[in-house]
């Protein structure tokens, strides 16, 4: 494995959070196509590869973000645009045609920046709040090796979620813990890093608790290593970024 390629493409997704009045709140969960190489038929927060026009528009509307963190924000709105058609962060007159049109706009290949100058609308990138970043281990040996970054947003109100039908098959809403227990009962698959962020959102009751969570730990990149515990190979993170389990078996674990 080159330099380049233990390095990673950059990307960035977002677990995008509804609050409920009488219960955990729900996450917006994706199921990748069956066809796409990344995370085939697993479910997934919606989001995707950092690209050129993000960067391009980072560095206009960046402000005194790094302009890979601001590149990365923008990255997780445009993704979450086209694969699930909800305008995170967007200011101005945003309503359901207004997203639609960014959303079009996108599928025809035109560059978010174009696009939101051409309907007079904004983003606001401290809608986003950082919460993990996760990069294989070259031992890993994934088909796509991604550097992601993991924001938390909250839903928009009046917009409703509805999925691409290219990228992903299905969409829905549902708390951190029911995901985990439909994917257990064999319902769904989840990589390694989605199951321990579900679990890690799972302690909380709303998006204010997870971003107070949030701001009490470092976003640090984690690069999960193998270890042999109690005679069986291990997969495990770091103990001190907020993670309730932070070690799986390797026979258990679902790649990418």
């Amino acid at each position: 494995m080159t330099e380049e390629q233990d390095a990673g493409r950059p990307a960035a997704t977002l677990v995008i959070v509804r609050d409920r009045p009488d219960g955990p709140p729900d996450l917006l969960m994706v199921e990748r196509a069956s066809t796409m190489a990344f995370a085939a038929g697993a479910l997934v927060f919606p989001g995707g590869g950092v690209d050129e026009h993000d960067h391009a528009l980072a560095a206009r509307i960046g402000g005194a973000l790094p302009i890979d963190e601001a590149a990365a924000r923008i990255a997780a709105i445009r993704e979450t645009i086209e694969e699930a058609g909800l305008g995170i962060g967007l200011t101005g007159a945003v309503d359901a045609a207004a997203v639609l049109r960014l959303r079009d706009g996108l599928h025809d290949g035109r560059p978010l920046g174009e696009l939101l100058d051409r309907h007079g609308l904004g983003v606001a990138l401290d809608a986003l709040t950082p919460f993990a970043r996760w990069h294989p281990a070259p031992f890993e040996k994934a088909r796509r090796v991604y550097d992601t970054r993991f924001y938390l947003a909250r839903a928009p109100e009046g917009q409703v979620a509805s999925v691409d039908t290219t990228e992903n098959v299905r969409l829905f809403w549902s708390s951190a813990a029911d995901i985990i227990a439909r994917c257990d009962a064999g319902e769904g698959q989840i990589i390694f890093p989605t199951r321990r962020n579900l679990e890690r959102l799972a302690l909380f009751g709303s998006h204010t608790d997870m971003l107070a969570h949030a701001a009490a730990f470092p976003v640090e990149k984690i690069r999960p290593w193998r270890e042999e515990r109690d005679g069986e190979a291990h997969l495990c993170i770091p103990d001190h970024l907020g993670y309730p389990v932070t070690s799986e078996p390797m026979r258990l674990v679902r790649r990418a």
